[in-house]
């Protein structure tokens, strides 16, 4: 029964995000959002997509630190190859899961063992999206005398993603922790399986320090897709500073990363609809429209060059319950 539940659960939690966006589009004026559309300058969105070029360097270059760290030797390119494939199956799952598939990408020219290759794939995830939270703590100071909700539930959610993090970076607890799952929770049949794909979690697991370069590069790239964003509500004409659009659209764009809907969809523009028309003079029909063309600009592009990409590639079908049973 628990497991027919669960089933059900993964089948709806995804599209609560789509049904959310679906009653946005519903409750407003759908001429103003095509208006809204048509209005952008196509300039704009050139300068966005031209900052695709130092993202995905800069971006690759985070994830080849981490990769050196770990002892797993894969080309410049080659990693951002498989990058923009991860990138391609991250934006058509709930919660970007699909950038996993980057795992048996690497495995194929690597040979490393599994396990070693999910902590890597987990570990530059994790850096990628914690070097956010700083925007988002200041943009939550920032208007906390306007909405002074934003800090408290920011914060938590920092804290729980840290505690987690300082968790599991040890060893033992780690290991102590999914000895306990697999013992209680697993089947009998797959414990074997999973205690193999456990041992290799900690193989040449990277040090802290090293890690701090990634962290800064991991902003930086927050800093170029945040701008691309910016390119496409000048070319809608909305009157928001730089700065405070640089520090305000990151809580927008983590409440995205709820997995209850594909690649943030619906979350992501009602948090950003909420926060900038309570703060600015702009209407709910081109927040809607700066969150959706921007994400076409920044995911969506993104995914389709990952797409092409794939189709170069030898037909992979192994994902996680294949993993760990290999």
């Amino acid at each position: 029964m628990v497991k027919n539940l669960l089933d059900k659960a993964k089948l709806v939690l995804p599209f609560i995000g789509l049904i959310i966006l679906a009653y946005i589009i519903y409750s407003l004026d759908v001429h103003k959002i095509i208006t809204a559309f048509f209005s952008i300058e196509p300039i704009f969105i050139i300068y966005a997509l031209l900052l695709t070029i130092p993202l995905l360097l800069i971006r690759n270059a985070t994830w080849q630190i981490i990769l050196k760290e770990q002892k797993i030797t894969v080309g410049f390119f080659r990693s951002l190859k498989i990058y923009l494939i991860g990138v391609f199956y991250g934006s058509i799952t709930p919660g970007y899961y699909g950038q996993l598939m980057r795992i048996p990408y690497l495995k194929e020219k690597t040979g490393e063992p599994f396990g070693k290759l999910f902590i890597n794939t987990i570990i530059e995830t994790f850096i990628h999206s914690f070097s956010l939270y700083g925007m988002m703590i200041i943009g939550a100071l920032m208007v906390i005398g306007t909405l002074p909700e934003l800090l408290p539930i920011t914060i938590v959610w920092i804290l729980a993603f840290a505690l987690l993090a300082v968790y599991f970076t040890k060893k033992d607890r780690g290991e102590k922790f999914f000895r306990i799952i697999i013992n209680y929770l697993i089947p009998k049949k797959l414990k074997s399986h999973l205690n193999a794909f456990v041992d290799t979690f900690y193989i040449d697991f990277p040090r802290f320090k090293t890690m701090i370069p990634a962290y800064v590069l991991g902003a930086i790239t927050w800093i170029i897709v945040f701008s691309q964003e910016y390119m496409i509500l000048l070319g809608l004409g909305l009157q928001i500073p730089y700065f405070a659009f640089l520090l305000l659209f990151p809580i927008a764009n983590t409440a995205g990363f709820i997995p209850i809907t594909f690649a943030g969809l619906g979350t992501r523009e009602l948090t950003a609809i909420f926060i900038f028309t309570t703060l600015f003079p702009v209407a709910k029909e081109q927040i809607l429209v700066l969150s959706l063309v921007g994400f076409i600009v920044t995911d969506l592009f993104l995914g389709f060059l990952g797409f092409l990409l794939s189709l170069t590639e030898s037909h992979i079908t192994t994902f996680l319950p294949e993993m760990i049973d290999q």
